[in-house]
């Protein structure tokens, strides 16, 4: 049986290795918070979920089809909560009642132990066929259509019926009837497991049935003839003990799919159930072509902020049409970096198929999604932080397909204003010649006035509101950038009125 939730085929390899920037991207969009708040607790939906949220897709169809299968997941949480419960169930089993079926040497136990697997995974397979016979037509998306069509034809009442036979049979109450030949110097070989004849007759059949019988009765003290017995037995029991190992072990392996595949969805609804407690809106993102630039979003805010903080937290509403570079300036503790982190992640929640921490979400899809943030000095002296800087960058080029998203957080800040401003003047200007996409975050006034007087139509510039009297609103608005970032107001904020007051009696001197 095959399980197709995640992919609309197999074409694409789950376990695929992480990128090369896994960990840049754990950090800098703070990703943690999300994962935990996936995981719940399981450890397998958090290692399930870190790989398929740092492995985005590109494929239109792949989202929309995971989009599909998460909604209806949404809409029915308890049915996915149950088919999740339902591997979790055989693992379980497994692991209280069997040691493994490898670590044994005789076929008469490996029979046992498999028939033993297969009769516990039976009622499992029952509960699972069940499941979709009751919520079938319920479940939209061509997933979960597929997996319950697939289910009902698979392990329909014949098959079940016919497995509960077999199990019954292969318990060989009534000892086992074998067929052997002789070989060369008269040696026993050849040997045949049979099916019995006839049903075991009762005890009055038996009585009138003039048919002859032979049998031979071992002593109790003939321990030779016992192993040659015990040997004839698991000679004859080889190829059945085999066969019926190798249906455990795809059964378990079924499960195991099973797991993994609706591991990521229920994810995801223990993270749509942690974010509708915080009342924050979610909703399902609408993708666009890789070569369409587009970017378009309501309310859209950074869902890690909301997790730590247990709290609302504030969103922004942006619309920019064939915008390739924005450029985000404005107040210090402004709301730039959480806007940055907000867009990634919606980004690369789209980009898996999820629902985003908006109202409204567009954009265009992207071939990798980058993050270059500053970082602290190097402790072991053996560069500087502009040289770290430019190392990280080069490595990110290195990886770059044309068009990439890139989120670029104070970078080229390591130097002085004029130099940082030319360094990334001319980076910039060579990754949007190759068709990337870039959000940086700046306080390089030289090079955003270089570009606003450029008047560039691929470019937009966002601007951090700060009002009147200092305060900061965490909202971002279309605005030209200013010559400061108001890091007085952080000054007076840390030191005081003192330094307010020493401030004022300066100027009126």
């Amino acid at each position: 049986m095959r399980v197709y939730f995640l992919y609309p085929d197999r074409n694409d390899d789950p376990n695929k290795p992480l990128p090369a920037h896994a960990d840049h991207l754990l950090r800098d969009l703070a990703l943690a918070p999300i994962i935990a708040a996936m995981a719940n607790g399981d450890q397998f939906i958090a290692a399930t979920v870190q790989q398929v949220l740092l492995n985005s897709l590109t494929d239109l169809t792949q989202i929309t089809y995971r989009q599909a299968a998460l909604q209806d997941c949404l809409n029915h949480p308890n049915v996915i909560h149950a088919l999740y419960q339902i591997p979790i169930k055989a693992f379980e089993l497994k692991r209280k009642r069997w040691l493994g079926l490898f670590g044994m040497h005789y076929p008469s136990s490996i029979l046992s132990e498999a028939r033993a697997m297969l009769i516990a995974y039976l009622d499992l397979l029952k509960e699972l066929r069940q499941l979709a016979d009751q919520h079938r037509a319920a479940f939209q998306s061509p997933a979960f259509s597929r997996f319950f069509a697939m289910i009902q034809q698979e392990l329909s009442d014949d098959y079940l019926v016919e497995i509960e036979q077999h199990l019954r049979q292969l318990s060989f109450r009534d000892g086992i009837l074998v067929s052997a030949g002789l070989g060369r110097g008269n040696e026993p070989g050849d040997y045949v497991l049979c099916k019995p004849n006839q049903p075991q007759k009762n005890w009055l059949q038996r009585l009138i049935d003039p048919t002859p019988s032979y049998a031979y009765t071992l002593p109790p003290k003939d321990e030779a003839g016992s192993r040659m017995l015990g040997d004839l037995r698991d000679r004859s029991l080889n190829v059945v003990a085999d066969a019926v190992a190798q249906a455990a072990t795809h059964v378990e392996g079924f499960f195991k799919i099973l797991q993994r595949e609706l591991a990521f969805y229920v994810g995801c609804l223990h993270l749509a159930k942690r974010l509708y407690a915080l009342q924050m809106p979610i909703s399902f993102p609408q993708p666009l072509p890789l070569t369409q630039p587009y970017f378009a979003a309501k309310g859209l805010y950074d869902v890690s902020l909301a997790l730590v903080s247990q709290q609302p937290v504030i969103d922004n509403d942006i619309e920019a049409t064939d915008a390739k570079l924005f450029v985000i300036t404005g107040a210090n503790q402004g709301g730039k970096s959480t806007f940055l982190r907000s867009v990634g992640i919606a980004q690369l929640l789209m980009q898996c198929g999820m629902f985003v921490p908006a109202i409204s979400f567009s954009a265009n899809v992207c071939s990798g999604i980058f993050t270059h943030s500053k970082r602290e000095e190097d402790v072991t002296m053996n560069s500087g932080k502009l040289d770290e800087e430019l190392a990280r960058m080069s490595e990110i080029i290195d990886q770059l397909r044309p068009h990439a998203l890139i989120l670029l957080n104070e970078s080229f800040a390591a130097t002085n204003e004029q130099e940082g401003s030319e360094i990334a003047h001319q980076i910039i200007s060579a990754l949007l010649d190759s068709q990337m996409k870039l959000l940086f975050v700046t306080h390089l006034y030289n090079f955003a006035r270089r570009w606003w007087r450029m008047q560039r139509t691929d470019t937009i510039f966002l601007r951090a509101e700060r009002q009147s009297d200092g305060s900061r609103t965490f909202k971002l608005r279309v605005a030209e950038p200013q010559a400061t970032s108001y890091g007085a107001d952080l000054y007076y904020q840390v030191f005081g009125e003192v330094a307010q007051v020493a401030s004022d009696e300066s100027t009126a001197a």
